[in-house]
């Protein structure tokens, strides 16, 4: 099945999916579940068991850590792919600031995707070594 090119995109400028091909876009997603939530909500509580990763697609969410927001993050932006992938509990309480509209994919569907193709999870590990150098960069500064 063909997926919208903005779909596709949006997928794209996700630092886990970066190095991804289109047609391994296209897998991902057929693998994701767009969810809307309504402001106020709480999507991720910090402590909690987090077995799904959240692309936020409309709105805007506010990223705590104990009693202080740390970010505020908005279409394009995601959150829980350390706890997809290390199977560790949350490390930040997340709250829809606005409703909100997000492509998530679960622990199933992603594990699914890694297993069926090794390039695929080649291409994932280098977005995620790109998203830890970054974070690298910015420890410096």
């Amino acid at each position: 099945m063909k997926y919208d090119r903005a779909v596709l995109d949006q997928l794209k400028r996700v630092a886990l999916f970066s190095a991804c091909t289109d047609k391994e876009l296209e897998l991902i997603a057929g693998a994701t579940t767009q969810l809307r939530f309504p402001a106020g909500e709480v999507l991720a509580r910090a402590g909690d068991s987090g077995h799904e990763f959240v692309v936020i697609v409309e709105g805007a969410a506010r990223v705590d850590i104990g009693e202080r927001t740390i970010a505020t993050i908005g279409a394009g932006e995601f959150f829980g792919e350390i706890s997809l992938l290390d199977g560790g509990p949350r490390t930040a309480t997340i709250v829809a600031e606005t409703d909100l509209v997000a492509e998530v994919i679960g622990q199933r569907e992603f594990n699914t995707l890694v297993e069926g193709s090794p390039h695929l999870a080649k291409n994932l590990l280098v977005g995620l070594a790109r998203r830890l150098r970054a974070a690298d960069v910015q420890l410096v500064k």
